[in-house]
């Protein structure tokens, strides 16, 4: 089934816009944050296994550590963008992916990425 998901959820994508000009070192100042809604995302918690054994395993068996997105066909994604799912921000790990056309059915498929919290 394409996207938009009809069950799926509203994430944000944060993206910088361009930069107004220089500070007086020579820096680009970073341009203004813009936030564009994206309906009808599949969201899917993502998780790492703690080694075996090891200290971070206590009495637990995985980690979150973000999400996994599933955008609708043809959202434009890069990996300098932070999201914003269920209120919380995210940067891009990675690449994101776009799934392309079925061979089967000839629909579009959804654009993929990783999604890591923000801490510190």
């Amino acid at each position: 089934m394409p996207g938009p998901y009809p069950f799926g959820e509203t994430v944000v994508r944060l993206r910088r816009g361009p930069s107004p000009g220089r500070d007086p070192r020579g820096q680009p100042i970073p341009g203004p944050l813009v936030e564009t809604l994206v309906l009808g995302c599949v969201v899917t918690p993502r998780q790492a296994a703690p080694q075996v054994g090891g200290d971070e395993q206590q009495a637990r068996d995985t980690v979150i550590v973000g999400w996994t997105v599933y955008a609708p066909p043809g959202t434009n994604w890069l990996t300098t963008d932070q999201v914003r799912i269920r209120g919380e921000t995210c940067e891009i790990t990675g690449e994101p992916g776009d799934w392309g056309r079925s061979v089967f059915t000839g629909t579009a498929g959804p654009v993929q990425f990783a999604a890591d919290r923000v801490t510190g």
